[in-house]
């Protein structure tokens, strides 16, 4: 769906959201060009192997057979039957994926992805906030007055779910405490550890209830972000580092998916390798907590990115080398109406054929688009890849001086451009 606007420009209108927003979710089916599509959330990203396989199951029984990770670390059934949702809501709940019908589009919840509180790892595990939030918030009966963009990130010290700029961020702090940030805001409130959930909810519901006073509807904090005050403590910018894929220092695996989509043979795979958990991560990754090296060679035959040095598969093309991290692209054609170009097939042939041109450098994120609306683009600083019909504007955003700097270049130049852009400092 399209996203809202990074920012409120300074004298600007504030947006008033006279509508309910249109996100899908696993109940409410959007009607694209390839089918019916559902959004199931997954608070944190955690599945259990047997999750992990009904929803496997799901979409090849009911869809295209294809699960896709969002930029959330949710996961979108494509090629829907427009009269499946009965089944796929039973399917659902059997599997303790459903918990709150009335809910369920509010459970929007990313966590660190990596283990838990130890040498080498953040300063908490995470996953116990994300359950307990979760369980709060289907029990609160106003929050189904939030925007199903709305979202909570839960950050277990390292600085890398923080820089996603969700609307209420808790920080895991070394000793026992945790940081509350408000939207984008600079600053953040300090609060006891055992209380960060529950200062996570009261803030969300602060928000509802100031906007209610104010006479106006917003989806997210960023919008308003006069209306609640932020907090006392200066933060430093959060670090934004993913997982590295492979191995991770504190144990477990971490593959990567071509723009989030797997085959439901493919999910198969990982719940093969998986010691019983998955944890999806907002960078269209999964972490198998606990699983040994020794299963990295077979999640590559099969097709998943697992580090320098590996291949994506028979047919697939080199995608081990840094060109495809941090890559992402909207649905493109033929699943979208609104899009100018089957942008995943040109951005695959641009990746696949840089990857050596960009090995060892620092790159930008990178994201193709359709069409301006730029479903899933990820917040920050990126290389903004957009289709015109003719061709590609590829963007630099947030340059010197907050300029954007833009070139328009046909389908044959594209990779070139994108491969020198994303070296951009």
């Amino acid at each position: 769906m399209p996203p809202v606007p990074d920012a409120v420009a300074p004298g600007a209108a504030v947006p008033d959201r006279a509508r309910s927003d249109a996100c899908p979710g696993a109940l409410r089916l959007h009607t694209a060009d390839d089918g019916a599509l559902a959004r199931v959330r997954l608070p944190g990203g955690l599945l259990t192997d047997r999750q992990a396989l009904a929803l496997a199951d799901a979409a090849e029984a009911l869809g295209d057979g294809r699960p896709e990770i969002t930029s959330r670390g949710n996961v979108q059934l494509r090629g829907l039957a427009s009269d499946c949702g009965g089944e796929l809501a039973e399917r659902l709940r059997a599997a303790g994926l459903l918990p709150s019908d009335t809910h369920e589009r509010v459970r929007n919840i990313v966590a660190s992805p990596g283990p838990g509180a130890g040498p080498a790892r953040g300063s908490a595990d995470v996953r116990a906030w994300a359950r307990a939030l979760d369980a709060a918030l289907c029990a609160s009966p106003w929050a189904t007055g939030l925007s199903g963009k709305f979202l909570f990130a839960l950050d277990d010290g390292r600085g890398d779910v923080a820089a996603l700029d969700a609307d209420v961020t808790l920080i895991a702090g070394p000793d026992g405490t945790a940081l509350l940030r408000l939207g984008r805001a600079a600053t953040a409130r300090p609060v006891p550890a055992g209380r960060a959930v529950a200062a996570a909810l009261d803030a969300a519901r602060e928000f509802l209830e100031a906007q209610r006073a104010a006479g106006v509807r917003a989806w997210h904090l960023r919008e308003l972000p006069d209306l609640l005050p932020p907090g006392p403590l200066p933060l430093p910018p959060a670090a934004g580092t993913r997982p590295p894929l492979g191995a991770l220092p504190g144990g477990g695996l971490h593959v990567g998916l071509r723009f989030g989509v797997a085959t439901a043979g493919q999910w198969r795979a990982l719940v093969a390798a998986a010691e019983g958990e998955l944890r999806l991560t907002p960078w269209r990754g999964v972490v198998l907590p606990g699983a040994p090296a020794g299963r990295l060679p077979a999640l590559a035959a099969v097709g998943f990115r697992t580090g320098v040095g590996t291949a994506a598969g028979p047919g697939v093309g080199p995608v081990a080398g840094p060109a495809w991290d941090g890559a992402s692209a909207c649905t493109g054609l033929p699943g979208c109406a609104k899009s100018r170009s089957d942008v995943r097939a040109d951005a695959a042939r641009a990746l696949d054929g840089a990857w050596v041109l960009n090995e060892g450098a620092a790159l930008l994120p990178v994201h193709w688009s359709g069409c301006e609306r730029r479903c899933g683009h990820p917040a920050g600083r990126r290389v903004d890849v957009l289709a015109t019909g003719e061709g590609y504007r590829v963007t630099v955003t947030g340059g010197a001086q907050g300029r954007d700097t833009a070139v328009e270049v046909t389908n044959e130049q594209m990779a070139a451009a994108v491969a020198a852009a994303r070296r951009t400092t």
